[in-house]
This record gives C-alpha cells, structure tokens and sequence, in this order.
C-alpha cells in the first residue's frame, strides 16, 4: 500500500504550473523549473580537532532535516591549514534531500524558521550561474526542531535549492510562487 501523501508546497506547485508557465513566456509545461533537491551543509572550519563541536553540527544537521550528513574529508592536501587529504576528522557535513522531504524542508524553511530571524526583511538574491538558490543561515538557533541545550556551541548552516531548467529570473518566480520572502530593492 502506498502512501498518498502530498506535501502542502508540491501540490501548490502542482497547482501554479500553468500560470508560472504564461508568467515567464514558455511554450512547453515540462520547461517550467523544478525543484530537484536541497543541499543542506555546515563546516566544521576551525574546529575540525573538536570532538564536541563535529559532534554538535553532526546532531544539528541530523535533527533539523531527518536525515544522517556524511562527512565531507579533505580531497587535497594544504600544508598552510594543516589539512592531509583523505585524513583526520570531516571538514563538514551534508544531507541532500530529494522529492517530499524536500519540499517539506523547504515549506519549514520558508514558514517556521525564516520569520525567526532577528531583525529579517526579506533573503538576498544569491543564485549561481545554473539558476541554483543559495542561502546561508549564520547561526542554527532559528530552527524549532533544535532544543535550547544543542545551541550552546553556535554554527552556520548553508541550504543550496537545486532547479531544473532555471535561470535566474525562473527561479527566483518559482521560489517567489513557494512564498520565498525576497528583499524589496530600495529597503534595507
């Protein structure tokens, strides 16, 4: 038996096609952008030696997206950061997720948490030349899954949205159709 649950911000997608089609001009319904996956991420940076501190962003990642991260070990060597390739302790962590849990994410991202920053008006344009989102959170005490003793060592957490057929304009209308608070040009 299958499960037939929908999340809430892909069946608005489902339902906002056509008019996202007409609003940016495509002939076709299947060259509307699509969400492919989030990338969820934070490095460990300085404390790549600290136990505690790998242990923490480890348990940070795990909780706020339901999924385990794999640790990310260096690919080169770097003699100036004491870095050898292949060894030591991960220099971050990862979890990407795809389909449902990825809209479910991104509808928490978008509703829960983003509202939750201190003095918010609105995230900036960050996309890369793929029409990808990128979007970094500087400490992870916004997010309600997290319980007021795992934010005693603070650390930032980068969330990359990864679209299918988009550019930058077509993306950032699927984000803004999502509910995407983007920043007014003339405030700040």
């Amino acid at each position: 038996m299958k499960n037939s649950y929908e999340p809430r911000l892909k069946t608005a997608y489902k339902a906002s096609l056509k008019d996202l089609q007409k609003q940016l001009g495509l002939d076709n319904v299947n060259q509307v952008p699509k969400l492919v996956k989030v990338v969820v991420s934070s490095g460990t940076g300085k404390h790549k030696e600290d136990k505690k501190y790998l242990e923490v962003v480890k348990n940070t990642i795990t909780k706020i997206t339901g999924q385990m991260p794999t640790g990310r070990i260096a690919k080169k060597s770097i003699a100036s950061f004491h870095i050898r390739a292949g060894l030591g302790a991960p220099l971050g962590y990862v979890v990407t997720l795809r389909d449902k849990k990825a809209y479910e994410f991104l509808d928490r991202l978008i509703s829960v948490v983003l509202p939750q920053v201190r003095d918010f008006h609105g995230v900036k344009s960050n996309f890369d030349g793929q029409g990808n989102y990128n979007l970094g959170i500087t400490e992870q005490s916004v997010f309600p899954e997290l319980s007021f003793e795992e934010l005693s060592v603070l650390h930032g957490i980068e969330i990359t949205i990864v679209v299918k057929n988009g550019s930058k304009e077509a993306t950032k209308a699927l984000l803004t159709q999502f509910g995407m608070p983007f920043e007014k040009k003339g405030e700040k």
